[in-house]
């Protein structure tokens, strides 16, 4: 992409401007992950506007990256040089050591690829006109506030667009959703762990059992790669167990799901898209982040916003049945975190009215853009 991609898209600005004197390119709007096409809107003059698909938090350390390495906090690579929290501005929430947005334990290259990625792309973020979040300004000011130029117009969701468009790219079991019609109200535990965690076959028997010893009726999407590096086997006699308040489907229309009224809480693995979606909907979180942002999403969600609790290892780095048992008995036990979950709801659809945050700065960005 980044060899070929940026001489076809200016000859296809170039077509476009010579083929009609009304037609012409006025600004770029293109994921952040795809910056080589902001660098070829500026070379000809083009009004530029990133989209950031992750978190504000994340974009703001990435900001502060070349002076924690002038002061010996990171190292080029993007290490921790100290042992402790790491903080970016008084108000802001603080990042561990060992959970940088750029954090993947044991894959040191693809750790150095996203550090080096979001290094990078301050740059960008910097030379245009404006810069797109898929979040909304109450739900972390502080963050939005260390970037300039930003303009949170989310949460964007696939349900809220007139095409119904899917938002995935898995097909769905919609069969999930006539049985979530079946469940008692605030009743079901939904799990997904998006769409590239993987569990080695000890964890995936934990996660089996304690939704089994939970007593409660449960949604799980168990992807055909969920278990690494082979099929997932189910404990012995478990799907016999479950019969009827079970149901396992290889993947879920989410947002869907996670709007039905018989869902009690969702346990996730706190990438961005799926923790504004669970908020979006007022629904309590279990968390159990894997890599990079999810981790520090996890604690917005349980330190900042509270609408959560957090998952634990054990010594041996497993998220045990009894764990798994506990923790669900009780979310759905702490009526303070259904409340403010709720709260959070309100505030994420109140942005999108027209008045709100994000209504607000979509439509100045639109005019903004008009008038170039």
């Amino acid at each position: 992409m980044l060899r070929v991609m940026p001489g076809k898209l200016k000859d296809l600005i170039e077509k476009i401007k010579q083929s009609s004197e009304n037609e012409k390119i006025t600004c770029v709007i293109a994921d952040i992950s795809a910056r080589w096409a902001l660098e070829v809107a500026q070379t000809m003059g083009i009004s530029r506007a990133p989209f950031i698909p992750f978190g504000p938090a994340c974009l703001a350390l990435s900001f502060h990256i070349t002076r924690l390495i002038k002061d010996g906090i990171l190292d080029n690579n993007g290490k921790a040089m100290i042992d402790g929290l790491i903080s970016i501005s008084e108000n802001s929430l603080p990042w561990k050591e060992n959970e940088l947005c750029w954090t993947c334990r044991g894959k040191e290259k693809i750790q150095k690829f996203i550090f080096e990625s979001m290094r990078s792309s301050v740059q960008y973020v910097k030379m245009s006109n404006w810069v797109l979040s898929n979040s909304f300004y109450e739900l972390d000011s502080s963050s939005c506030d260390l970037v300039a130029n930003i303009l949170p117009i989310g949460p964007i969701l696939a349900t809220n667009n007139s095409w119904h468009l899917a938002g995935s790219l898995r097909p769905e079991d919609s069969s999930c959703l006539n049985w979530l019609d079946e469940q008692p109200l605030g009743s079901v535990i939904y799990v997904s762990l998006g769409s590239t965690t993987t569990l080695n076959q000890q964890q995936f028997e934990e996660l089996a059992l304690g939704l089994e010893f939970s007593g409660q009726p449960f949604l799980w999407v168990v992807r055909s790669d969920l278990v690494k590096d082979s099929i997932a086997e189910f404990p012995d006699g478990f799907k016999e167990r479950i019969a009827g308040r079970g149901k396992i489907v290889e993947w879920a229309a989410q947002e869907k799901v996670l709007a039905h009224s018989s869902i009690a809480c969702f346990v996730s693995h706190c990438g961005w898209n799926s923790t504004l979606e669970g908020l979006s909907m007022g629904v309590p979180f279990l968390c159990w982040p894997y890599f990079a942002d999810q981790c520090q999403n996890r604690n917005y969600i349980c330190e900042v916003w509270k609408i959560g609790l957090n998952l634990s290892l054990d010594e041996k780095g497993i998220v045990t049945k009894d764990e798994i048992q506990t923790k669900i008995t009780k979310l759905l036990s702490d009526a303070s975190i259904k409340e403010n979950a709720l709260k959070v709801k309100e505030k994420a659809a109140n942005s999108l009215v027209e008045g709100g945050s994000s209504f607000e700065n979509f439509k100045r960005f639109i005019v903004e853009m008009k008038s170039i």
